[in-house]
């Protein structure tokens, strides 16, 4: 299928919703939505937009229910404005310079302003739910939008619990998984599940299609968990050494410290230097912190795509439902 058209019209929804600022007094508010968003600035494209998976799973739901996926348009925009709001702010509280191969809007306009930025993409993404009322009923409008602030809120829990395990050395596996249900799982599983509602399914289908997205989130994670220490850097985009260099609380480090052995040693010791980097990660993946975690991303793909084969996507839109799952989770169907 050609998801081009999906992309496109994403994208100009996206341009429509964000234009609210485009007025003489908020021009450079405007620029900074515009450059976040990958459209405006010095690399602005493809690179810098991202991939729009968020938005174009909204889309394909709806169409693999049996509908017109484009009256489901301000919903697809309202996920991918609050997914960028949590970039934005991410980008604050992680200190993080850059953002998809760019300086992030903190670094160019400060951090005040950018909070600011995240604030107003936050505040569109709530608009752009309710411009549904020009097509759907207002219950529909009414579900989908609780749908929306119910996983916002999952999304400020799971990045509190990020943020408050920094600081903890007492971590198990079980702690994990609130966290990247919150972060990771929460948006990607609402994206499916207001598909599904805006594509008329029953509260049976709906359920399914929500259980697809919670565990493709959860695989998407886990397998970006492994990447992040053995990944190889000119597929990933980013450098192995980052996760184990900042002291990233992912799940093979999580297991690792769960063995109690030399790697959970090393760890309490404090920051692993670049340099230590192959040989801890070495020492993890001889502990079964990669084994371990691969399994788990296995089990949890195979929980996603049982889901999806168990809702049914039809036509055209659910063989790209399919694809699109396989691209993401690497593997084959």
């Amino acid at each position: 299928m050609d998801i081009k058209p999906f992309l496109s019209d994403i994208e100009l929804e996206l341009q429509r919703q964000v234009a609210r600022l485009d007025k003489p007094h908020t021009r450079l508010f405007y620029e900074m939505l515009t450059y976040h968003m990958g459209w405006t600035g010095e690399g602005a494209g493809p690179e810098a937009t991202g991939k729009r998976i968020r938005p174009l799973m909204v889309l394909l739901t709806a169409s693999a229910c049996g509908t017109d996926w484009r009256p489901a348009l301000p919903a697809a925009a309202a996920v991918e404005l609050v997914h960028n709001f949590s970039l934005v702010h991410d980008d604050i509280q992680d200190n993080s310079p850059k953002r998809r191969g760019r300086d992030t809007v903190w670094v160019k306009w400060g951090a005040p302003m950018a909070i600011n930025v995240g604030d107003a993409l936050f505040v569109m993404s709530n608009q752009a739910i309710i411009d549904l009322k020009k097509t759907y009923p207002a219950e529909t409008v009414m579900k989908a939008a609780e749908i929306l602030h119910n996983t916002c809120l999952d999304l400020t829990s799971g990045q509190f619990l990020d943020m408050s395990y920094e600081e903890r050395t007492d971590l198990k596996v079980e702690d994990y998984w609130p966290m990247i249900s919150g972060k990771t799982a929460a948006l990607l599983s609402a994206c499916c599940r207001i598909g599904a509602v805006l594509g008329g399914a029953d509260e049976e289908k709906e359920e399914v299609y929500r259980s697809y997205g919670h565990y493709l989130g959860l695989a998407f994670q886990v397998q970006d968990d492994i990447l992040g220490i053995w990944g190889d850097e000119k597929v990933t985009g980013k450098s192995a050494a980052s996760d184990l260099v900042e002291g990233k609380n992912s799940l093979p480090v999580l297991i690792g410290l769960g063995k109690k052995r030399k790697f959970a040693e090393r760890w309490a010791k404090g920051s692993i230097q670049a340099e230590e980097v192959d040989e801890i990660a070495r020492l993890l993946a001889s502990e079964g912190g990669y084994g371990e975690a691969k399994e788990v991303s296995i089990q949890m793909t195979d929980m996603a795509i049982n889901s999806l084969r168990e809702a049914d996507p039809q036509g055209e839109a659910g063989e790209a439902l399919f694809e699109l799952t396989n691209k993401l989770l690497n593997r084959d169907q």
